[in-house]
């Protein structure tokens, strides 16, 4: 079955203002950060300040004071170095063939007919293309390397979810959730008194501007570690138990826009803002399809034209009478061909986007014509379709999802820290 994969690969620069891009001054650059055996340029960070500034301007966003901002800005830059090290060191690669694959995503997603189109405009707007490249390159390595390093070794047993329900009903807690947006301001593991003073004042300077009237984003943007920082802070709709007990506690008499005191963790400190609440305990019906289907998958030896013919031979075998069970048996490449192509009961979102359309235009009994996603080319076939009550399901999958989440944040800032502990580096003015 093709499991649905999101990569969030953010697009800084289609439909911005072309007139914000304009033409950075002519500097002479120079080493601004030696990060172990790598350097990080003035005139990087400078073509960096620009995207994000786009970025936040075409969000909305008021733009923060431009030293806070640049502070933030080279952090992540120096994070993303080190990751691209540690990729190189233990083997982790994102080859070229996969980067193209996901440029022509991209452009498909904001429109544009064609890869060189959207080369066209980004070049327009002032952004060098094999540099946009390169930050589509690291951003995926940084979610393998999450996935490798993090995500592959977090364990949650049955015995995890159904505590973390009991936990739930003991305290009374309905369905609930909270809206939430976040700053973090990350605490090395060897700082010392001073550092941590240093730190802590940063802290208070964020949650004075905030009481003073500053948007929550703007602020974000400039003093926040967290990677969400250019995007507002936003964690979005989490239950309150996928929450950390510290935040849990402070956000339990909060009222809806109300912001946190500063809050210290083994990560560093936090201030959140309570965006709005609201009850999930409610029966939940969705429409589930019964499909089965067959794959023919694409790659470096098998050509998108090459499986394409395959899989129109198939079709016109099933067309002209031949068994779509035995058909996908035969030839289907997915894991479901051993059972005729059977995919079971498929929930909304459970499969990827080009696959879901297709399915959800057929009636029942009918078989779509060529389907191509990221997988490759699938003929599928609708068998039934049924309301199904899915609370008890989703409440233990959002228990499971709940324990990931606060896991896997937890494990992958710790991570970070580590990989930056480690690191020799140098600022240089």
């Amino acid at each position: 079955m093709p499991n649905k994969r999101i990569l969030t690969l953010l697009l800084c620069t289609v439909c911005a203002n072309p007139a914000l891009a304009g033409t950075p001054p002519t500097i002479i650059d120079a080493v601004h950060v030696v990060v172990n055996d790598d350097v990080i340029t003035r005139l990087e960070l400078v073509q960096r300040m620009q995207v994000v500034v786009q970025q936040l301007q075409r969000q909305g966003t008021k733009l923060p004071e431009r030293g806070n901002l640049e502070k933030q800005v080279l952090e992540r830059m120096i994070q993303e170095k080190l990751q691209v090290q540690f990729a190189r060191e233990s083997g982790v690669q994102v080859d070229d063939v996969q980067v193209e694959n996901a440029l022509q995503r991209i452009a498909q997603q904001n429109n544009f007919d064609s890869l060189a189109a959207f080369r066209s405009k980004l070049e327009k707007d002032g952004i060098e293309f094999n540099q946009f490249r390169e930050e589509i390159r690291g951003e995926m390595l940084s979610v393998r390397l999450r996935e490798r390093e993090v995500d592959s070794k977090l364990f949650i047993s049955d015995s995890d979810i159904e505590a973390y329900l009991d936990t739930r009903a003991k305290q009374g807690q309905r369905g609930e959730q909270l809206q939430l947006s976040h700053i973090l301001i990350v605490v090395p593991e060897q700082a010392t008194a001073e550092n941590l003073r240093g730190l802590q004042r940063r802290a208070e300077e964020a949650l004075q501007k905030l009481r003073a009237g500053a948007e929550f984003a703007q602020v974000a943007a400039g003093y926040s570690d967290a990677r969400d920082a250019l995007q507002g802070g936003v964690i979005g709709w989490r239950p309150r138990n996928e929450l950390p007990g510290l935040f849990a506690d402070a956000l339990a008499n909060m009222q809806p826009g109300q912001l946190s005191d500063i809050l210290r963790s083994p990560s560093g400190f936090h201030i959140l803002k309570l965006i709005d609440r609201r009850d999930t305990n409610a029966p939940v019906f969705i429409t589930q399809t019964h499909t089965r289907h067959i794959l023919i998958k694409t790659s470096e030896l098998v050509s998108e034209s090459e499986a394409r013919a395959r899989l129109q031979e198939i079709k016109q075998r099933i067309d002209a009478g031949a068994d779509f069970a035995e058909q996908a048996r035969l030839h289907s490449e997915d894991g479901s061909a051993a059972q005729g192509g059977e995919l079971g009961w498929i929930s909304p979102e459970e499969t990827v986007p080009e696959f879901e359309k297709a399915m959800n235009a057929l009636k029942e009994g009918q078989i779509s014509g060529l389907v191509k996603s990221g997988f490759g080319w699938h003929l599928i076939q609708v068998l039934e379709r049924r309301n199904a009550d899915v609370s008890e399901q989703q409440k233990k999958q959002q228990a499971r999802n709940a324990i990931r989440a606060y896991k896997s944040d937890e494990a992958y800032q710790d991570w970070l820290r580590q990989l930056r502990d480690r690191a020799f580096i140098e600022y240089r003015e």
